[in-house]
C-alpha cells in the first residue's frame, strides 16, 4: 500500500523536474492569518514546497522500508527517485545567493531542516535564517500552522537550538499555547486566534496546533529517545538538555520492557538527575558536565558504579553506558552555568 501510494503521486502529480504542486490545505490555520477576518487559512507557506518536502520524505521511507524487507529493486529504484527529488526541489525552491527557501516562513525552512533537503554547504546559514525569523521576525514566537508544527520544536532542538524552542514554548503572548491558557483555555484551540475569529472552523478543543510539543517535552526536555538501530526501547537514549530558566523536569515513559524515568533538577549549581533503566535494555546516557570527574553516581566515582561504563566527552556532556536498573547522578556545573 505503501508502494502504490508513492507511484499514484509518480504518476499522477509528479511533474518533469521532479516536483508537485498538489496541495490543498497548505500549512493550515498558521499565525500569518491571524487578525485578517475570514482570510483563506491556508496560511503563507508554498504549497509546492510543501507537497515536494513530503514526497521526498515518503520516498525515503519507502526506500528504507524495502532495505528492511529486503527488496533490493525497490529500494534501488526509491533511492534513485529521492535523490532526483531532492535536485528538483533545491532548484525550484531554493536560493542559494540568500539561503533562503521560497516564502521564506518557518515552516519553508523547518520542512528541509527536519527531512534532510538542505545542501550541507548551505545548511548553517539555514538554520542562521531560521532562527532569526523567530528572534527577530517573529520576536520570539513561532508562525507556523499544523504541518509546520509537527516538526518546528524537535528540529530546533536537532540544529542545536533548543534554547530557541523553549522560548517559542514558554510566550505567553499570542501566538502560543501559554496566550491561550491565559485566556482560560483548557485545551488546544484550532487556531491562534481562536478568541478573536468568528464561530465558524473555530474550535476550542482540537489538538492540531499541538504538532509534536508533548514529543518534544518527552524528547528533548526529559531527554527519553528510542535508538534508531534497536528500536522499541531495547536500547535507550537519554540525553535531556536544560534550557533557559528550567530549573527540573519529571518524567516517565511506559515502554515494552517497564517504565522509563528522568526526573533532572538544577540545584546549587549541581545537575541531579535520577534515571531508570527497566530490565533486560540497556542505555546511553548525556549528562552535562565540565570533565567526568565532576560526575558522581550514588555519591561515589561512577569507575565505582555497577553497571556503568564510561565512553567519552563530548560537547561539555559525559557520555555513559549503563544497565538496567535505578540510579543518581550529580553533575558540577561549571560557575558560568550556575
Amino acid at each position: 500500500s505503501m508502494k502504490k501510494f508513492v507511484l499514484f503521486i509518480v504518476d499522477r502529480h509528479q511533474k518533469p523536474d521532479f516536483t508537485v504542486d498538489k496541495n490543498n490545505h497548505g500549512d493550515w490555520c498558521d499565525a500569518s492569518t491571524m487578525d485578517k477576518g475570514t482570510q483563506d487559512p491556508v496560511g503563507s507557506t508554498s504549497r509546492p514546497l510543501i507537497s515536494t518536502a513530503y514526497f521526498y520524505n515518503n520516498v525515503k521511507i519507502l526506500a528504507r522500508t524495502a532495505r528492511l524487507l529486503e527488496k533490493a529493486k525497490d529500494e534501488i529504484y526509491f533511492a534513485n527517485l529521492s535523490e532526483k527529488i531532492k535536485a528538483g526541489f533545491n532548484k525550484r525552491f531554493f536560493d542559494p545567493q540568500t539561503n533562503t527557501y521560497e516564502s521564506a516562513t518557518q515552516c519553508s525552512y523547518v520542512l528541509p531542516l527536519a527531512f534532510g533537503l538542505v545542501p550541507p554547504e548551505n545548511r548553517d546559514l539555514v538554520i542562521e535564517n531560521l532562527v532569526e525569523d523567530i528572534m527577530v521576525r517573529q520576536n520570539g514566537h513561532l508562525s507556523v500552522g499544523l504541518i509546520g508544527m509537527q516538526w518546528l520544536m524537535q528540529t530546533l532542538s536537532d540544529i542545536g537550538h533548543p534554547e530557541v524552542a523553549y522560548i517559542i514554548a514558554s510566550q505567553t503572548t499570542r501566538p502560543g499555547w501559554g496566550y491561550m491558557i491565559s485566556k482560560g483555555a483548557t485545551t488546544i484551540w484550532e487556531r491562534w486566534d481562536t478568541d478573536t475569529r468568528d464561530p465558524g472552523m473555530n474550535s476550542e478543543a482540537l489538538l492540531m496546533l499541538a504538532g509534536n510539543l508533548e514529543a518534544w517535552f518527552y524528547q528533548t526536555l526529559a531527554g527519553i529517545n528510542y535508538d534508531p538501530g534497536q528500536p522499541g526501547f531495547k536500547h535507550i537514549i537519554l540525553h535531556p538538555q536544560p534550557v533557559g530558566d528550567l530549573k527540573f523536569v519529571k518524567s516517565s515513559f511506559k515502554s515494552l520492557y517497564g517504565t522509563i524515568v528522568s526526573d533532572w533538577k538544577i540545584e546549587e549549581g549541581s545537575f541531579i538527575w535520577n534515571i531508570t533503566i527497566p530490565a533486560n535494555t540497556t542505555a546511553t546516557i548525556y549528562i552535562p558536565a565540565e570533565d567526568v570527574k565532576s560526575v558522581r553516581e550514588s555519591g561515589q566515582a561512577t569507575a565505582n558504579s555497577e553497571g556503568i561504563e564510561f565512553l567519552r566527552m563530548e560537547d561539555g556532556e559525559a557520555v555513559y553506558k549503563v544497565d538496567s536498573g535505578e540510579y543518581v547522578f550529580l553533575s558540577v556545573l561549571k560557575a558560568e552555568s550556575k
